[in-house]
């Protein structure tokens, strides 16, 4: 960790903070995470041994504290109390990012396995009634190995499934990858890109009803830019 060599107290901070990487794992670690694959997915280009290595880091500044839930179980990974305070400037970055970032989305960013994880962690399976709702997404932009995935909501979980479950599918969603960054993002309003016809729904009238509910948008997709042109 590379350091200022201030005795500063932002300096300090930011010597930790603003490392590479950092600011992801602890975003992913706010919002869920708890075992190493679970953080890696949220960072598919860091390295194994990079991100293994940054949680010791983390660990040893009391930001991470690491535990065994039992024999033969993963480690599992928490914010400290002082990790948690980092968590309000993350969300300030996340503001920020929805106010001046730019908005176009270069190709490599177009990432589906992080969009997959976001919506693993994020819908709300709680939104559909019943025993039992699976909504299958396609992707309709993606070869045929990467295009289906099913989502199998029951009560308080959702199970992601790579294959067909064998139950029947109760809504059909089907869009390309990029569109459902944008909305994911809040580029484009879900009403819009429904209207539209960019996301395409097949099911119900009940599951139509709560795509949106079951979606669970995050509060930064409603944040709107004030970057301008240039």
């Amino acid at each position: 960790m590379r350091s200022y060599g201030q005795f500063c107290p932002i300096a300090k901070a930011a010597e930790l903070f603003c490392e590479r990487w950092t600011p992801l794992i602890i975003r992913e670690l706010a919002t869920g995470a708890t075992r190493f694959s679970e953080v890696r997915r949220g960072v598919p280009l860091m390295s194994p041994t990079l991100l293994s290595r940054r949680l010791r880091q983390l660990e040893a500044e009391g930001i991470v504290i690491r535990a065994s839930p039992g024999r033969g179980k993963n480690l599992t990974y928490r914010l400290t109390e002082a990790g948690l305070e980092f968590v309000p400037l993350i969300e300030g970055l996340g503001r920020w990012g929805q106010h001046w970032s730019r908005r176009e989305l270069a190709e490599n960013e177009v990432d589906l396995g992080l969009l997959i994880w976001s919506l693993e962690k994020s819908v709300d399976a709680s939104a559909f009634e019943g025993d039992r709702t699976v909504v299958r997404l396609e992707f309709t932009d993606q070869p045929a190995s990467k295009s289906l995935w099913w989502f199998v909501n029951k009560a308080a979980s959702c199970e992601l499934c790579l294959q067909d479950p064998g139950f029947d599918v109760d809504l059909y969603v089907a869009c390309t990858l990029p569109d459902m960054i944008r909305v994911i993002r809040g580029d484009i309003a879900l009403t819009r890109a429904l209207d539209d016809g960019l996301i395409d729904l097949h099911g119900t009238a009940n599951t139509h009803r709560r795509f949106r509910d079951w979606l669970n948008l995050s509060p930064l997709s409603r944040i709107e830019s004030r970057r301008t042109a240039p």
